[in-house]
């Protein structure tokens, strides 16, 4: 898997950006519960007043706290006394319209301090305050109040009590405790909106650049593996069937696409929250740790278990789709030849079997990781439940307040979404780990016929000449040869023709020279350099190829014999249409030579397809000319007058043909005959008729000894 990551470069700056906005989407989601334990603890237990220290004080007050405590100057350097004669009239307007008592009574006003004095003033002020609370309310309680009760109580219960006393102390003031308290809940509520837009707008972006990343990705990867086959020789095309390479370029990239498109959050976000929910957890309460840890174990067990069973069906899962291709492709390229033998009901039998067997497996699948989200969503539940009912008694308790146990179960959520993002993933990451190996296996494939680093160039002086020397060539995990020893070499302006029964190696010595395969031993020349030592491109430029099935592409007859060159003139393309006598049904053709031609050239008839197959290679024009009995679905006369033709086009070209028939080769300049991968025969038509008994048979075999003189 790490090794398709690495396909992310084009896309590097948006993978960054993505960690980013995952980072503070993940900061402000874990800040939320605390503005929830904050409106709930501080907005609506707590009047809104957040600390144990009053902003505003009377003089009064102040000096019998100070009474109670040996801190006074701590205190003090805190506050600011304020009066009708130490403020301006500005200013004492608008501490009146706060604080009405100023008319009555001077004021201590609290400095702009940092957190740490904060938290220190807490703790000074915090039990002076509930006793000189508790003296104005009952006289008679505080001689029973000393040092040793405050030990006893909860820190909660102490900052309450403070709370209580700051309540009437502002009470007293003259301040509004509804509107203080009101708008407390108002600019905290105010601020959670605020980092809640700034989460939803890092998680639209998160997803729309995550899409963006997973299709270039897709796009990337397909573009390797198409160019990576392209590269492939006939060898590494038998190692992957057609079927398989489709289903890679197709079905396993898009495995991985959407993978894509949750990773960040799985790999990135899930584990942030997830530590960070812990952190905050362990930081504001402990108590209920080990919560956590039951309902992470009960998680783990889970995921594993299911991971475990599901990951080996996963890696079938992928080759069954293969064998369900292969076979859709096998039923419907071959649909004539199955309806001519009355086949249908065991090719229906043979499909519905590897349907059935992708459908089990699948079934397998999805009931393994469909019990997944409802097992996690009971042990959540669970969990929330548990949370409560110790939460419950620790608030019952005066350890902890409501809105803690609200933070504690909200930071706690994220901990357990984290791993049921984590889940999530992990149903289809198996999957996408299958598809992974099966595109690296195709990218990281050696490809065995290659450039060579310092490539030569053709020699002028023997432009068209072919040379096999001493060539043998065997196929991969082949037991014997295909063929051996094979010498001879076709010349400009001559015709070179192969002959020889079923299986005799001829079309394999014509795939030999546009190296389709390498030869195993000996050496193959073209244009005096050997094959191996040019580039396959520049090789190829001088050959026009004709298969033995003709093979057309979707588009226009003017496109197929334009393949080799979209430039080329109309003249040029309509004289190579008629020396492979293809304008006789073209121009009766309503758009002429902008007819549509189907998928494969499955709207034209065989011989039809074979003629404009022929005219492609005669419009390319190249040095050397081979038919890979290109002929043979052509009727005689047609044969014939195509080959009749073909003289004035090829008059200085090499001419290679592979041929069933005899009378196409009857005059050409040098007949090659095969046997068994050997050359038994070599010559003109006269000279093998007296020699090669082998020529013989298989001439007279198709004509009468009157037809052959």
């Amino acid at each position: 898997m790490l090794k398709i990551l690495k396909n992310l470069k084009k896309t590097w700056l948006s993978v960054v950006f993505i960690i980013l906005l995952l980072c503070l989407q993940a900061a402000t989601d874990l800040s939320l519960p605390d503005y929830t334990s904050k409106i709930v603890n501080v907005g609506i237990q707590q009047g809104g007043i957040e600390n144990s220290t009053p902003e505003v004080i009377r003089e009064t007050s102040m000096q019998q706290i100070l009474s109670l405590t040996e801190n006074d100057d701590e205190i003090l350097k805190n506050y600011t006394l304020i009066s009708k004669e130490n403020l301006s009239k500005e200013e004492y307007t608008k501490y009146q319209s706060k604080y009405p008592i100023i008319e009555k009574e001077n004021l201590y006003v609290l400095n702009n301090i940092n957190k740490e004095t904060q938290e220190e003033l807490n703790e000074l002020m915090a039990k002076p305050l509930i006793m000189t609370y508790t003296l104005t309310m009952q006289e008679n309680i505080v001689s029973n109040m000393t040092p040793e009760i405050f030990e006893q109580l909860p820190e909660s219960m102490i900052e309450q009590s403070a709370v209580e006393a700051i309540k009437a102390e502002y009470t007293a003031i003259g301040i509004n405790m509804e509107d203080y308290q009101n708008q407390y809940i108002f600019m905290t509520g105010l601020q959670m909106l605020g980092i809640a837009l700034i989460s939803m707008v890092a998680a639209i972006t998160i997803m729309l650049l995550s899409s963006r990343v997973g299709a270039k990705l897709a796009q990337t990867l397909r573009e390797k593996t198409f160019r990576k086959v392209l590269s492939f020789s006939t060898k590494e095309m038998r190692e992957f069937s057609t079927a398989s390479l489709i289903t890679r370029s197709t079905n396993d990239i898009q495995q991985i696409q959407m993978l894509m498109a949750m990773l960040f959050r799985t790999v990135v976000y899930a584990p942030i929250m997830g530590f960070g929910g812990l952190f905050k957890v362990l930081n504001s309460d402990s108590s209920m740790a080990w919560v956590i840890a039951v309902t992470i174990g009960a998680i783990l067990f889970v995921m594993i278990t299911l991971f475990v069973v599901a990951m080996p069906r996963f890696k079938k899962l992928q080759d069954l789709i293969d064998k369900l291709n292969l076979v859709s492709r096998e039923i419907l390229t071959g649909l004539p030849v199955i309806r001519a033998f009355h086949k249908e009901k065991d090719e229906e039998a043979r499909f519905a079997k590897a349907n059935t067997d992708l459908m089990k497996t699948n079934i397998f699948v999805n009931r393994a990781m469909s019990l997944m989200m409802p097992t996690l969503m009971l042990i959540m539940n669970g969990m929330t439940l548990l949370i409560i009912w110790v939460g419950g008694h620790n608030i019952d308790s005066g350890i902890i307040q409501v809105g803690d146990m609200m933070a504690f179960l909200q930071y706690t959520m994220h901990i357990v979404m984290s791993f049921l993002v984590i889940s999530a993933i992990s149903i289809m990451l198996p999957r996408a780990q299958v598809s992974a190996k099966r595109i690296n296996k195709v990218l990281e494939t050696e490809v065995s016929i290659k450039d060579p680093q310092d490539a030569k160039t053709f020699y002028e002086n023997r432009k068209g000449i072919v040379e096999f020397k001493n060539v043998s060539f065997k196929y991969p995990d082949a037991d014997k040869e295909t063929l051996k020893d094979i010498n001879f070499t076709a010349k400009p302006g001559e015709t070179t023709a192969i002959i020889g029964s079923t299986g005799s190696g001829k079309s394999t010595i014509i795939n030999l020279i546009p190296r389709f395969y390498d030869v195993t031993e000996g050496e193959l020349f073209v244009d005096g350099v050997n094959v191996k030592e040019v580039k396959q491109k520049d090789l190829r430029n001088i050959i026009g190829f004709v298969p033995q099935k003709g093979m057309l592409f979707s588009g226009t007859i003017e496109s197929n014999i334009k393949y080799a060159d979209e430039t080329m003139s109309d003249e040029q393309m309509k004289m190579a249409a008629e020396i492979a006598q293809a304008t006789e049904f073209i121009e009766t053709k309503e758009e002429k030579y902008n007819s549509e031609i189907a998928q494969g050239g499955n709207n034209v008839s065989g011989g039809q397809r074979q003629r404009l197959s022929i005219a492609r290679a005669i419009a390319k024009d190249p040095e050397i000319f081979i038919f890979d009995d290109s002929f043979s679905a052509l009727d005689y006369k047609t044969d014939a007058t195509l080959r009749e033709a073909l003289k004035t086009r090829t008059e200085n070209k090499t001419v290679i043909i592979v041929a069933q028939r005899i009378n196409t080769i009857l005059n050409a300049d040098q007949i090659i005959v095969l046997e068994e991968g050997k050359i038994v025969g070599k010559g003109t038509h006269k000279e093998l008729m007296k020699d090669c008994e082998t020529y013989k048979q298989i001439a007279l075999s198709q004509l009468s000894k009157e037809e052959l003189e």
